[in-house]
């Protein structure tokens, strides 16, 4: 089972830490998936699944607000296909935001393995 605390304060971490310009896109991502596997506790697995939770959901947030900005635009511009737009736009950037996830995975993994 999920535990969202845990992938919220992984989030809320990476965040943090991407603000910080030191740390960057690969330490801020393995930092809040460390923090989320570990309070999630549960082993590799479970730490990696919570860790890739709390990196994508940043990017997940960010595709979704841009989708809708996107078909805004799409649909004053082009009728009701310009929605469409919106969905292709959403569709890439979760599988980009998951892609980019990856590295918060690893911390995560490595947050679970501590946990315990």
């Amino acid at each position: 089972m999920t535990d969202w605390n845990a992938v919220l304060a992984g989030f809320l971490v990476g965040v943090v830490a991407f603000a910080i310009p030191v740390i960057g896109h690969i330490g801020a991502g393995l930092l809040g998936g460390g923090v989320a596997g570990y309070l999630a506790g549960g082993g590799l697995g479970h730490g990696a699944w919570h860790g890739l939770l709390a990196g994508a959901l940043g990017g997940l947030v960010i595709a979704l607000l841009l989708a809708v900005v996107v078909s805004v635009v799409g649909v004053s511009v082009g009728g009701p296909f310009g929605l469409l737009s919106g969905v292709g736009v959403f569709a890439i950037g979760a599988v980009i935001a998951l892609l980019l996830a990856l590295d918060s995975a690893i911390g995560g993994a490595l947050g679970g393995l501590l946990g315990d």
